[in-house]
């Protein structure tokens, strides 16, 4: 992208962060925003990675770290359509017998936006310890249920300028 997507403009919010913490708050009871340092110019729960490395993997286990629960609901910020009917489908599914619930779309799966329970730190730890970071690589070693869905329309991530451009255009 050249620059932080997480601190674009977007629909009516001073950035993508902003407009993914106030939609999420509106589904969720509590929404958290991972990141390296506090960069946001509003008012959010922030966890701070704990870690030096740039990694989804790192930010996963920082929140495991700071947070005092047995899953978590995680969203990638890159990803502003991803709606209701899809967390419905994850969190549906039968949560006892995976460490992971993801979303898989015809282009592949979705990492980030899946449930994350607790049970899957020891691996990401060692995994941190290993220098290995992706998080496909976690799904692989834990119990991992990938939900299907039939369109990845849903799941545009903002990666490059001509991807944030589509979805400005989208919101109109």
């Amino acid at each position: 992208m050249g620059e932080d997507k997480s601190q674009l403009p977007f629909a009516e919010y001073s950035s993508l962060s902003e407009y993914q913490c106030r939609r999420l708050g509106r589904l969720f009871e509590e929404v958290y925003l991972s990141a390296k340092s506090d960069k946001f110019s509003f008012e959010c729960q922030l966890i701070t990675d704990s870690y030096s490395v740039h990694s989804p993997l790192a930010a996963l286990v920082s929140i495991f770290e700071k947070l005092d629960a047995p899953e978590v609901f995680v969203l990638s910020v890159d990803a502003p359509f991803v709606d209701q009917p899809v967390f419905d489908a994850l969190i549906e599914e039968n949560r006892k017998a995976y460490d992971i619930i993801v979303a898989e779309t015809p282009r592949g799966t979705e990492p980030l936006c899946g449930i994350y329970k607790r049970s899957i730190l020891p691996e990401a730890l060692k995994m941190l310890k290993s220098d290995t970071h992706r998080l496909t690589a976690l799904l692989e070693k834990v119990k991992t249920k990938h939900v299907k869905f039939a369109e990845s329309e849903s799941f545009l991530n903002l990666n490059r300028p001509e991807e944030y451009q589509e979805a400005l255009r989208r919101l109109l």
